[in-house]
């Protein structure tokens, strides 16, 4: 099975690029942190990063270009996919990307950088003011119909 979950930011702004026959594709590079070992947290080691290229095809493609730029959060799930080429220098290069299947869009870089979104300056509303309040000394079921007797011997129970 070749399925892979990656959260990320990404490293540069998506590239889109068109085909002759007019399908969109979009390469993109998340930056995913590593996590440290115990042993490393207390040895005061930083996380390492890794910078994975990502390839997404036809709507998703331009909703990345479209929606997403640098330091932008997104989920990535797909499939690695190797590939070889001749460059222009005669040398073979080889190639690992995942093609993405599915990208959420999580956060941008704004919302990561800057919590002002969140505003507790601001008083909060007055919800007693906006919530209807139920009287329950009336019977919430009286428009329902005719009662209808049961006995104990009518539960299956």
């Amino acid at each position: 099975m070749n399925r892979v979950i990656l959260i990320g930011r990404l490293a540069r702004d998506p590239e889109m690029r068109t085909t002759p026959s007019g399908v969109s594709m979009t390469r993109f590079t998340i930056a995913v942190s590593r996590p440290l070992s115990q042993a490393n947290r207390e040895a005061g080691n930083q996380a390492q990063t890794d910078f994975i290229s990502c390839v997404a095809w036809r709507r998703q493609a331009e909703n990345i270009a479209k929606y997403c730029n640098k330091g932008s959060q997104v989920a990535v799930e797909g499939r690695i996919q190797t590939g070889q080429y001749d460059g222009a220098d005669g040398q073979r290069h080889y190639t690992t990307d995942v093609y993405a299947d599915n990208v959420t869009f999580l956060g941008s870089r704004g919302n990561a950088s800057n919590s002002s979104s969140n505003d507790y300056s601001q008083p909060m509303p007055n919800y007693d003011e906006t919530v209807p309040t139920t009287d329950v000394s009336t019977d919430p079921f009286k428009d329902f119909g005719e009662e209808i007797a049961l006995s104990d011997d009518d539960l299956p129970f």
